[in-house]
């Protein structure tokens, strides 16, 4: 017996990377599985109907269940024609694994508008998109009296929640508006017993962060892989499945370590009766504790690269920036 055994679950670019392993354990554990993915380059370009395929023969091979899906999450109709794979091939769904994402990473005074705009196409519109198709139809089974466990889970990224990545303004902003959304949802879908709750992938070994430094390196065979991307599939799966009662939680996965985001949060503060001056602005703010970017870019590479230095820092953002920058273009 498997955790989702009888459970329909929609992947979205589940043909590869952290989606791709969410596939395989989900399937593994019982779940009949639509395989979405329209095999897009790590940019969203080109496309290739056998990224999904494949992932289904795997996991048909193993004596599992799945269909394959190659609809973009960003286009509203594709959105609604995967749900409707599901309810087609196997008859309902039950829960949504939102894991679609691309990106074109520059320097925010270089981003195209239209990079900006296909990022966040992908990365929040697919994610609001496939949820709302999902929401009306368990809106509808809802209202028929059909009261079963149904969950939505979320995918964002350490880039947008706590490490501040310089190139990726359009996916930090896309997975930060992801968490925001969990949220909204998770208060907006209890009501026809949907959970709705994110998974918060950090240092996972992808296509999309081969390139960020210290990534690259495997461990010995045999060896435990605290940046393999399979480490977030059984979080997804618990969030996933009928047993879990969380919603509206962001959880990061680091490896082995999974922990409870508090999102933005109140911190210290400074009052007073009435409206404050610039000068009493000025005198007061400094006093108060203060998150600095800098100091969470060093805390976020300390494990691939050791004790990074703020001079030492900003040569490596500085180059990072020249290094996407388009041809012939300066950014000092």
């Amino acid at each position: 017996m498997g955790s989702l055994d009888g459970r329909v679950v929609l992947i979205t670019g589940a043909g590869r990377g952290i989606g791709r392993e969410e596939a395989l354990f989900f399937a593994a554990e019982g779940a009949q599985v639509v395989v979405n993915d329209p095999g897009v380059a790590i940019d969203g370009t080109g496309g290739d109907a056998g990224v999904a395929a494949e992932v289904v023969e795997e996991i048909t091979a193993r004596g599992g269940q799945a269909v394959a899906n190659t609809d973009s999450v960003a286009d509203w109709d594709g959105a609604r024609r995967m749900v409707e794979t599901a309810l087609e091939s196997f008859g309902d769904l039950h829960a949504v694994v939102n894991n679609a994402t691309i990106e074109r990473n520059q320097g925010l005074a270089d981003l195209p508008e239209e990079d900006f705009d296909a990022v966040l196409a992908v990365k929040l519109k697919g994610t609001f998109a496939v949820t709302r198709w999902a929401a009306r139809h368990w809106r509808e089974r809802h209202r028929a009296g059909i009261r079963i466990d149904r969950a939505v889970v979320n995918t964002s990224s350490g880039s947008g929640l706590l490490n501040p990545l310089p190139t990726q303004a359009s996916y930090a902003a896309g997975n930060a508006g992801v968490a925001a959304l969990t949220t909204v949802a998770a208060l907006e879908l209890g009501r026809y017993g949907v959970r709705v709750n994110c998974v918060s992938p950090s240092m996972a070994r992808t296509r999309l962060t081969r390139t960020v430094p210290g990534m690259g390196q495997e461990p010995p065979a045999g060896r435990f892989d605290p940046l393999d991307p399979a480490a977030c599939a059984p979080v997804a799966a618990y969030l996933a499945g009928p047993a879990c009662p969380l919603t509206g939680q962001v959880l990061s996965v680091r490896g082995g370590t999974v922990a409870v985001n508090q999102g933005w949060s109140l911190g210290g503060h400074i009052h007073r009766d009435g409206l404050w001056s610039v000068e009493e602005l000025a005198e007061q703010v400094r006093e108060l504790p203060v998150d600095d970017p800098y100091d969470k870019l060093a805390q976020a590479l300390t494990g691939a690269l050791g004790t990074v230095g703020r001079d030492r820092l900003q040569e490596m953002i500085d180059a990072l920036l020249d290094q996407a920058a388009p041809s012939g273009t300066a950014t000092a």
